[in-house]
């Protein structure tokens, strides 16, 4: 494990570092240049996650880059006069585009809680559930428990953002039953790291994850749909593995949390989807997208591009609540 973080920490420190700007490109081609010039909350998310990580697991040079990650989001991203995270910005870092989105502040939500963790600083963790105050307390729960996943500058939603691009890979027109999957999860993990949670937090979680099963989950057909309209009808109905895979952590954690058979239920029945539907026997790994009638699909994917999601759901179940998974993964 250190010598693979060693390689991932050695990689975002080089080959995706903006050695003039500082940060971090968020992709790069096969001569090593940037594609595009923009700096990316999500993708900045993420480099403080995989700092946690390494530093978890004693990379060298892990620690500083962790440290030059959360100083980044710090002073690029994180917006105190709102308590959410700015979506992009000019690779000079001069310029704020006016989108906001839900889906960067989710992750920036994990990776500020794993920052908490691994930094022992509490600012992170304050951070996280401002975000999750104003994203699920206020919008959430005044659209019935449906997301909305974009704003403009001043964080208005914008219900009809991509009407004619509602399968997207980011950023899909409507609600999207995967992600009020995750910030229920994400909601029962932070609960569990305070001394005093706020009792909205379990109603919240509980919330968002029974919206979701009434919109997008049935008895009839084995899935569940990437969008719904505000209405809860199913939009796009591709069937994707992180959406299932959000689902199965989500089941886990609130059974975790409440003792619930219903939720030990959603976990047995989605797993059993997952082996006969997703996995892949002939690669071990899981098929990322597929059509309303199971058959693989790549109608807003191409391959397989990512295996975190799926990783995480085979690992968070047997861990703890709280703290981060890297710090008892560490401790063991």
């Amino acid at each position: 494990l250190p010598g693979l973080m060693c390689a991932v920490s050695l990689a975002i420190s080089t080959l995706f570092h903006d050695d003039e700007h500082g940060g971090w490109f968020a992709q790069i081609d096969e001569h090593g240049e940037p594609v595009g010039d923009t700096k990316l909350c999500y993708e900045h998310a993420f480099v403080v996650l995989a700092a946690s990580a390494a530093s978890a697991a004693g990379a060298d040079g892990a620690e500083a880059l962790l440290a030059e990650a959360t100083d980044i989001h710090h002073r690029m991203f994180w917006d105190a006069g709102t308590g959410r995270c700015v979506e992009e910005r000019s690779r000079d870092w001069s310029e704020v585009d006016g989108y906001r989105g839900a889906n960067s502040n989710m992750h920036t939500v994990e990776a500020y809680l794993f920052a908490a963790d691994l930094t022992g600083n509490a600012v992170w963790r304050e951070r996280a559930l401002a975000i999750c105050e104003r994203i699920i307390g206020i919008h959430a729960r005044s659209h019935g428990w449906r997301i909305p996943e974009h704003y403009d500058h001043d964080w208005t939603p914008i219900p009809d953002y991509n009407q004619d691009q509602p399968a997207d890979p980011f950023r899909p027109f409507g609600a999207t039953p995967g992600h009020a999957f995750e910030w229920s999860r994400l909601l029962v993990h932070l609960a569990a790291s305070l001394d005093d949670p706020r009792p909205w937090m379990e109603e919240a979680a509980e919330a968002l994850f029974a919206r979701a099963v009434d919109d997008a989950v049935s008895d009839e057909f084995p899935g569940i749909p990437y969008t719904t309209d505000w209405h809860g009808e199913p939009l796009v109905e591709e069937r994707f593995h992180w959406v299932m895979s959000e689902a199965v952590l989500a089941a886990s954690a609130l059974h975790h949390l409440t003792g619930r058979a219903m939720y030990a239920g959603f976990v047995e029945r989605w797993w059993s989807e997952i082996d006969e539907y997703f996995v892949d026997p002939a690669t071990g790994s899981w098929h990322h997208e597929l059509s309303p009638t199971m058959g693989r699909s790549t109608r807003t994917w191409h391959g397989k591009p990512d295996a975190y999601h799926a990783f995480n759901a085979l690992t968070l179940p047997d861990l703890p609540l709280s703290p981060c998974p890297l710090e008892t993964i560490r401790d063991r």
